[in-house]
């Protein structure tokens, strides 16, 4: 099966086509719906479904109407996936149905390719964390804010504070506003990753294999000397599988 994948996030959309496992024609969109939906344009040919993500509930209703005019099955991934079809790990968690969308493929993903115990982590306008123990179980993670978060904070409840460009290098000491803000950002986050994976670990009693996802991954631990795996097709693999599993069960296949 065929899947044009889309991950609607905060910050940015992102397409690709999703074939026999393997993610492709990846596009990252910041230009809101329309420009999203232009992009889509092009994959949604010959394809056998759109498997949807979305933290953005307020343009779904646009990409349902995308795949209908289309005649394209559509599947929004949930928590119910996983009550429907074997998508390679369990949840324990009290209410799954509270569990965002992209932290399930993240994690469905994650398990697929690497394997378990896996601590999965998405570098996006918020920080994400997801555990899963050696048994395959998805235990529960860690949300946190991002980096544009963090920068946009600064800038808008601060009447002097410039917004900090995003990306470039950590000086070595801030010699003017802009560079202490970077320097304070760049230190502080990478300190908060550390500290959330050292806890995890010590808290579960294991090592977990590393994976990073996410727009500022590579940023951020470039240099931080952890052995995280940088991923950037993660989510959309993980949207695909799901809904390849999902409808192979639908279809009474494997």
């Amino acid at each position: 099966m065929k899947f044009l994948v889309v991950d609607v996030g905060n910050t940015s959309t992102a397409v690709g086509c999703w074939f026999r496992g393997r993610v492709s024609r990846v596009a990252h969109v910041d230009g809101g719906l329309r420009a999203a939906l232009a992009a889509a344009e092009p994959l949604a040919a010959a394809v056998d479904g759109i498997a949807y993500l979305s933290v953005v509930p307020k343009v779904d209703a646009a990409w349902r109407a995308f795949a209908r005019r289309r005649r394209i099955p559509f599947h929004q991934v949930t928590s119910a996936d996983f009550t429907a079809a074997d998508q390679g790990l369990t949840l324990d968690y009290p209410k799954p149905e509270t569990i965002g969308a992209d932290r399930l493929a993240d994690a469905v993903a994650a398990v697929d390719r690497y394997g378990a115990p896996v601590l999965v982590c998405d570098f996006g306008t918020a920080f994400t964390a997801a555990v899963v123990t050696a048994d395959r179980v998805w235990r529960g993670g860690v949300i946190a804010p991002g980096f544009p978060l963090m920068r946009d904070y600064l800038f808008e409840r601060t009447a002097k504070l410039p917004r900090m460009a995003l990306g470039g290098r950590c000086p070595k000491i801030g010699r003017s506003t802009e560079e202490a803000m970077r320097f304070g950002a760049w230190v502080g986050y990478r300190g908060m990753v550390r500290e959330i994976v050292t806890t995890l670990e010590r808290n579960f009693k294991t090592s977990f294999r590393l994976v990073a996802t996410g727009g500022f991954a590579r940023w951020v631990l470039k240099d931080i000397g952890m052995d995280f795996v940088i991923d950037p097709t993660l989510t959309l693999y993980g949207a695909g599988r799901i809904a390849a599993a999902t409808r192979n069960k639908e279809n009474g296949t494997c």
